[in-house]
């Protein structure tokens, strides 16, 4: 029988793990999803226990695998959900539930951060201001709420790693993930001394860094039985799920920019060199080729906007999905598209989960202004796509403050399947745009990344692109595109104007 080389890509996720099966020709084989929940045991708090990861893991990539009894794994690579914490004990043991991204309890812990080691210090020796999702706040969490388990502590991972120390007895970790914990030296691409002294952080606690197509172990011969491979397939670093999202799209050179439209919203570019925005607007962070980085505005609920309007608004819709076997969302798109530019003078600010990309406020609120008797739910889920849309303009907007250009734009995610939502998200940033069909997404890049750290493939943008194929472009509709800009201004005005209205709102409601 002849054998079929190919490579794995698994990928981490908030909702599920993803694990696919690529060949070496870039053709996807094989693929599997496996789900699990995430915890909210208290307001702002998000944790999910790691065991559900490796268990999602082992089946996701039992199932990609089945009846595949021909294949040759060259070599396994990961992507993950950035920024959560796994503390392990002396025996690599999980101490608690990862406390993830999108838990926004540690204010307290971003706030003592810029009051003892001072916002732009953290900044210049990291290129990043202290967050909350950052992984070192969760940790100081940790330090100051429990104790007893902090002093425990013997090793830091975020979740990708925490899988792949499972299936390869290593820790270790990779620059573009290692660039968003806040204890990362991003422009020398090594852990910062500097900030594990001015936190108390034991840099012991910190695996060695890699490149992300590195390879950092093999499979175990007992992770192997349990996945259905033999032992010794190399496994490569990977890295957190923008950056290998971004390979996965060809988003590899200076010039180049990603708009992700997930849960949450990115907008991402390349650079050759690691700039900052001084005001910690954007991250920046390493890319996962040697020699790159990149920098990116985050819109904390983009598609995670869209998502909460079906769940709340959208009964009716989804009753007739169900009937007619079609996806919920083309109904929602259908409705928006019904309704002009401006959704007759409504506005939606998508701060659903607090804000990145201007704001850096965990605090801040969504909602509409302008509701009128006349408005329907057509009107309302236009105004949550263009709200969004003019969010993630403001991350476009700083980056080019950098003097960053662009010579090509690909969209990829969920939201980028909707025809009106690119429509009006091209206007808005008056960019022709690349709808790229990954519905792959960040595992694709993490297949890549495995090709690559076994010379299936090499670094070069010709190399990657032999995998990838193009997708269709959206052009800015040019009746849209004055008015958009006169309607952005107005937006911009909103989260400073209703500050002082939410301020006194979140006293009222702790």
């Amino acid at each position: 029988m002849t054998m079929q080389q190919a490579v794995l890509g698994i990928d981490i996720g908030t909702s599920g793990t993803k694990v696919i099966v690529v060949g070496v020709d870039g053709t996807v084989l094989g693929s599997a999803t496996e789900t699990y929940d995430m915890a909210t045991p208290k307001l702002g708090w998000a944790e999910q226990n790691p065991e559900d990861w490796w268990n999602a893991t082992v089946k996701a990539t039992q199932r990609a695998l089945e009846k595949k009894t021909n294949l040759d794994v060259q070599a396994i690579g990961f992507s993950g959900q950035m920024h959560g914490l796994v503390p392990l004990n002396r025996d690599g043991e999980v101490l608690r539930p990862s406390i993830i991204w999108c838990d926004v309890r540690t204010e307290e812990q971003s706030i003592a951060l810029e009051q003892t080691v001072g916002r732009e210090q953290i900044i210049q020796l990291t290129q990043n201001p202290p967050l909350p999702n950052f992984t070192l706040t969760k940790l100081l969490w940790m330090r100051d709420y429990e104790p007893d388990l902090y002093r425990q502590i013997r090793c830091v991972l975020l979740p990708k790693d925490y899988i792949r120390y499972k299936l390869t007895g290593s820790y270790a970790m990779d620059v573009a993930d290692a660039s968003g914990t806040l204890l990362f030296d991003v422009s020398k691409r090594k852990w910062s001394s500097e900030m594990c002294q001015a936190t108390g952080v034991s840099k012991e606690w910190l695996p060695p860094v890699y490149e992300s197509n590195d390879v950092v172990g093999h499979l175990t011969d007992g992770a192997g039985a349990l996945l259905g491979l033999p032992g010794g397939i190399p496994v490569v670093a990977g890295a957190g799920d923008q950056a290998a999202g971004a390979i996965g799209l060809g988003v590899l050179e200076p010039g180049a920019i990603s708009a992700v439209f997930g849960t949450s919203g990115v907008v991402l570019a390349v650079t050759d060199s690691p700039l900052r925005d001084p005001k910690g607007r954007l991250h920046t962070f390493c890319h996962g080729q040697r020699d790159s980085w990149f920098v990116m505005g985050v819109t904390q609920a983009a598609g995670g906007s869209l998502q909460w309007y079906r769940n709340r608004f959208a009964q009716v819709e989804q009753l007739a999905a169900n009937q007619s076997k079609r996806d919920v969302y083309e109904f929602l798109m259908d409705e928006a598209e019904s309704v002009a530019p401006g959704a007759e003078g409504l506005l939606f600010l998508p701060y659903l989960l607090g804000e990145r990309t201007p704001h850096l406020d965990p605090n801040a609120r969504g909602g509409w202004i302008g509701l009128q008797w006349r408005h329907d739910l057509s009107h309302l889920v236009r105004s949550v796509l263009e709200g969004v849309s003019f969010s993630l303009r403001d991350a476009w907007e700083i980056i080019r403050e950098l003097g960053i250009t662009s010579s090509q734009w690909k969209a990829s995610g969920g939201g980028a399947q909707g025809d009106i939502w690119m429509q009006i998200f091209a206007s808005v940033v008056r960019q022709e745009l690349e709808i790229v069909q990954a519905s792959h997404g960040p595992a694709y890049g993490a297949a890549i990344l495995a090709a690559q750290g076994v010379g299936i493939l090499d670094e070069t943008s010709e190399s990657v692109h032999s995998w990838l194929s193009s997708g269709k472009t959206v052009r800015p509709k040019e009746e849209w595109v004055e008015f958009y800009d006169s309607l952005y201004s107005v937006f911009r005005q909103g989260y400073a104007a209703s500050k002082d209205i939410v301020t006194q709102l979140n006293q009222l409601s702790r």
